[in-house]
């Protein structure tokens, strides 16, 4: 048994005192090893047991969600206007925390679907930046460069 499976149902048997199935338990797993590859350059996880620790804080979070109501078998057939509703999920949702942070506006469409999407320096860019122009409109008056 891999690491990640084990802590998944160590976690399940803690939070929900209940044992996955083997197939929710292996697609929960390829989650879980996802994000770890996706966040390996994000996180310094260059130990085992920090690699670990990550693994058993993003399947606490899986399993709290899972134990509120959120997972694939408890969700409505339809919508609150009788339309069916098409649940899909893609890998490319995890994208690296750079990017999220800079996130500042979405704009969506009539179907909730994704028409628009602003990106922003982060906060520490922009301070820069702005000192970077202020230092240099000193420097200007000052000695007229």
């Amino acid at each position: 048994m891999e690491i990640t499976e084990k802590i998944l149902r160590e976690v399940f048997h803690r939070l929900l005192n209940t044992e996955p199935n083997d197939d929710v338990a292996k697609k929960l797993q390829s989650v879980v090893d996802g994000m770890m590859e996706k966040f390996q350059d994000t996180f310094d996880l260059d130990t085992v047991q920090r690699q670990n620790t990550f693994r058993a804080i993003v399947c606490s979070m899986l399993v709290h969600g899972w134990g509120v109501g959120m997972n694939p078998y408890n969700h409505p057939n339809t919508n609150l206007d009788g339309k069916t509703i098409e649940v899909r999920v893609s890998k490319d949702i995890l994208i690296p925390v750079e990017n999220i942070k800079a996130l500042r506006y979405v704009k969506k469409d009539e179907q909730g679907r994704v028409k628009k999407v602003l990106f922003e320096p982060d906060q520490n860019e922009r301070v820069r930046r702005q000192i970077d122009n202020l230092l240099e409109k000193l420097s200007k008056e000052k000695w007229g460069e």
